[in-house]
């Protein structure tokens, strides 16, 4: 099963006039459909209408599998130049006593370390949500301690019965 071209080529090119650009040509200008075809001939290469939805439509005449080629290889470094974001969360309560919240610190030290952003939350439980001063507080202590590392993104706030707070690694310098 072939797969689609996303261009159209040469005798797949519908319209009576086609405007003809490129390295390769003389003079820009607009052509009819079959001197293009002719002068695409001429030099052994493919027709390829870039523009289709421009008056009259665009076309180029290029070697189509290297102008594929060039394309992809784009298209890869631009994907190799994104940046991954990856988000961890860690999870308190709000009690949460000094053992398990420096252990928590730990962790997220290191995800800040990694290059990863932090999603820090204090989940209420029933009616623990009367404890949302003692979550804000904590949510606050933990930005403090983690200062060196990371800069707020997102100051506390309370999403249903989750107070979040959002880290991003500080800069390396």
């Amino acid at each position: 099963m072939q797969k689609e071209n996303p261009h159209r080529i040469n005798r797949e090119i519908t319209a009576p006039q086609v405007r003809l650009v490129g390295d390769n040509i003389e003079r820009p200008d607009v052509y009819s459909l079959a001197e293009a075809l002719r002068m695409a001939q001429e030099q052994e290469l493919d027709l390829v209408e870039i523009s289709p939805k421009a008056e009259p439509p665009v076309c180029r005449i290029i070697d189509y599998q290297k102008f594929l080629y060039q394309q992809k290889k784009k298209a890869k470094e631009i994907k190799a130049k994104a940046v991954k974001v990856v988000v961890k969360e860690i999870r308190f309560g709000p009690q949460t006593d000094d053992h398990d919240y420096n252990f928590k610190l730990k962790h997220a030290e290191n995800f800040l370390k990694e290059g990863a952003k932090v999603k820090a939350y204090v989940f209420f439980r029933g009616r623990q949500i009367v404890f949302k001063d003692q979550g804000e507080i904590l949510l606050l202590r933990f930005t403090q301690d983690l200062e060196e590392w990371a800069k707020v993104e997102q100051m506390p706030k309370l999403e249903g019965k989750r107070m979040s707070i959002m880290l991003a690694p500080k800069p390396k310098k």
